[in-house]
Formats: C-alpha cells, sequence, structure tokens
C-alpha cells in the first residue's frame, strides 16, 4: 500500500485565542500550493480542513487535472459541523468523526479540545504515513505535530519553519529529527524544496489522470 503525506497547516488569527505567534500569509500559501504539487498523484495527501486552506489544495489539484477524490483525504469533527466551509462540498472522500460527548463538570473548550484529539487520533491510526508536513497554524500545529510523532514514530515530521505561525517554533520546543533546520528556516523555493525533504522524485509520473 502507497504511503500517505499528512499536511498540517492553517493561517493563523490574532483573534483567536489559540494564536501562537507572527507568520506570513504569502509564504503559508506558497508552501501549501507546492506541497500539492509535489505530491498529489503520487501520493495519497490527507489532512484536517482548515477554511482557508480547503480552496488552495482545490485550485492545485484542479490545475494538476488529478483525480481529486482519490488522491485528497479531509477529515473533519462534528463538533465543527456548523463551520464547515462550502468547499467541503467538493470533497468526495471526506471523512467526519463524531464530536466528544460532553462529560459532567466539563467546559465547551475541553470538549472542543476532546473532539479535535479523537479526530486527530482517527486520522493518524487509519494511515501508513511516509511524511508529514507543518505549515504556519496556531497550536493544533504543535498538537498534531505532537500526536503523529507518539502515533506514526516512522513519519518524517517536516516544519516548513520559513512560514511562521507555530510551525516556527517547532525547532526550538520539539525533537525534529535529523533535519537541515537552516534551510527550512531560509529557503523558500517551496518546490524543490519539498521533492527533497518529502522524497519525492520530480520525475514520477502522476497517476489518476482524468
Amino acid at each position: 500500500m502507497m504511503k500517505a503525506v499528512f499536511l498540517s497547516a492553517s493561517v493563523p488569527d490574532p483573534s483567536k485565542p489559540h494564536f501562537v505567534g507572527p507568520s506570513d500569509v504569502t509564504d503559508i500559501v506558497a508552501a501549501v500550493k507546492a506541497l500539492v504539487f509535489v505530491v498529489l498523484g503520487r501520493r495519497p495527501l490527507i489532512w484536517g480542513g482548515h477554511p482557508a486552506i480547503t480552496p488552495m489544495i482545490w485550485t492545485v489539484a484542479s490545475s494538476l487535472d488529478v483525480d481529486y477524490s482519490k488522491w485528497v483525504t479531509l477529515y473533519q469533527s462534528e463538533y465543527f459541523e456548523d463551520q464547515y466551509p462550502e468547499d467541503n462540498a467538493r470533497f468526495k472522500n471526506t471523512r467526519y468523526v463524531p464530536a466528544a460527548e460532553m462529560h459532567p463538570n466539563e467546559t465547551e473548550e475541553q470538549r472542543r479540545a476532546d473532539s479535535l484529539k479523537e479526530m486527530r487520533r482517527r486520522m493518524f491510526s487509519s494511515h501508513d504515513f511516509e511524511s508529514a508536513v507543518f505549515i504556519g497554524g496556531m497550536q493544533g500545529i504543535v498538537d498534531e505535530f505532537e500526536l503523529i510523532g507518539r502515533l506514526c514514530p516512522e513519519a518524517r515530521r517536516i516544519p516548513v519553519l520559513s512560514t511562521g505561525g507555530a510551525t516556527g517554533l517547532l525547532a526550538d520546543r520539539l525533537d525534529c529529527g535529523n533535519l537541515d533546520l537552516d534551510r527550512l528556516a531560509n529557503d523558500i523555493d517551496y518546490i524543490p524544496l519539498l521533492y527533497e525533504f518529502c522524497r519525492v522524485n520530480p520525475s514520477e509520473p502522476r497517476r489518476s489522470i482524468r
């Protein structure tokens, strides 16, 4: 079975309580689009949906004329059912994970955290990951970095540090393994960077072209 690539990405929002640090939106967009260009049709792409990222993935997939539904799997927690972006309708293989039940003396914030944790646990335990790429984001980036490290220890975790946000802090807070962190912090030529770090050969053909 072909190993998958996990994408953890979002555009940080300073107004949200889970905001971690400054980011470069231009670099986040460029890095996400570069990753999709590198892997789509070559590796299954798995991720938890974010309203700002979904349209980017759809746009690149459309431009490559790759069968989107066969190569991208989106996970969503039903906790956020009333916040799903309209773009979700384009995913033919979205997997919805039930929200956590509300327990006595539990706050709504705790229920939200439990729901996200269960969605991520389901996501990481349902696929064999070759690599995981982290771009921009807020606290959820750190949570996913730690969890996939525990549940999928063979997956190569790649924080694109130049995109800032929570990803920009991973090198200082966590053991990122044997990676060239200086390149990840300074090289913004994302397509060749991600070909190399994700270990995808640029000459590898894309499959399931429509």
